[in-house]
């Protein structure tokens, strides 16, 4: 069973295409990337699976069928614009949260207290809302969305505002999770988060499919060609202008991006290297997932 499910999804506001037959699944126990530029339909795609509205065309199945009282209890949503209790204090807040998602109250109570501990944020458990910091209340406000213990978490944006020991801390809240079989949903503007976390992702540009599969895949299908050389001794650079097949060589710090022309293998290449110079280092080269997304959705521009 697939954690989600989009066959063939459209939806228009006012007469404008905001998804256009999108389809796509997500599989139990992945950490899923939703990914897009601005005004992309991401956050009307989130929408559109916790039914707060409904597709023009097009069916959705979460956890295995429609949503439905029950379903929505097993989903966990980190909205971008956050929201909290300010008066409330934090341990109560989140007692309360789980109450709402049908927890009861003693089992409540021992995941909040596991999950301030887990962030170090249980010494402040007493304290209202409004009285942490900003960095605290992004912690408080993911631990919102997984208190009830949910089998699959739609995350939007969940590293704003957090400084890097926080936000390492929340990845790998997330990481565990993935390992625990929790399906988890990542949407974010951070493509080197991304590329990190996800096991796979699907890229949206004007409502669009663009890109879709494992993130190894798509750096993979959308490779240069290119191949990263350390020597041992830096002077060996001369060694690779001699080998026949080398159509271009771009120096970097501390080691060298050699492109061979088309036909040229990567072993053959290599070959040729450790007969002339001790290698240190030789692997093949792929784009980040950022510059994929900065060349996709630049493509699309000047269509």
């Amino acid at each position: 069973m697939h954690a989600l499910e989009f066959e063939g999804v459209s939806k228009s506001f006012a007469e404008k295409n905001v998804i256009r037959d999108i389809s796509f699944s997500v599989e139990k126990g992945e950490i899923f990337g939703l990914l897009g530029p601005n005004g992309a339909g991401k956050t009307t795609l989130i929408r559109l699976l916790l039914d707060i509205i409904k597709p023009d065309s097009g069916e959705i199945r979460v956890l295995g069928g429609p949503l439905t009282p029950v379903s929505k209890d097993r989903l966990g949503y980190l909205p971008e614009e956050r929201g909290l209790y300010r008066k409330t204090k934090l341990l109560d807040m989140l007692i309360y949260l789980a109450q709402l998602k049908n927890v009861p109250k003693k089992e409540a109570k021992e995941n909040a207290e596991a999950l301030l501990k887990s962030l170090e944020l249980y010494e402040h458990r007493g304290k209202r809302v409004e009285e942490l910091s900003k960095g605290m209340q992004q912690k408080v406000q993911f631990l919102s969305s997984i208190i009830h213990g949910p089998e699959l978490i739609i995350l939007d944006e969940p590293f704003s505002g957090l400084d890097p020991v926080s936000t390492k801390t929340v990845k790998a809240k997330i990481i565990e999770y993935r390992n625990e079989g929790r399906t988890v949903i990542l949407s974010t503007h951070m493509m080197e988060q991304a590329q990190k976390l996800c096991d796979r992702i699907l890229m949206i540009n004007k409502g669009q499919r663009v890109l879709y599969g494992t993130v190894a895949g798509i750096r993979k299908e959308h490779g240069k060609n290119s191949l990263l050389v350390e020597f041992a001794d830096k002077g060996s650079l001369s060694t690779i202008r001699e080998i026949p097949g080398i159509r271009k060589i771009t120096e970097h710090e501390g080691s060298v991006e050699v492109f061979p022309e088309e036909g040229i293998s990567a072993h053959s290449v290599l070959q040729e290297l450790t007969r002339r110079a001790e290698i240190l280092r030789f692997e093949q080269m792929f784009p980040s997932l950022n510059d994929i997304f900065i060349e996709t959705v630049e493509g699309a521009s000047g269509e």
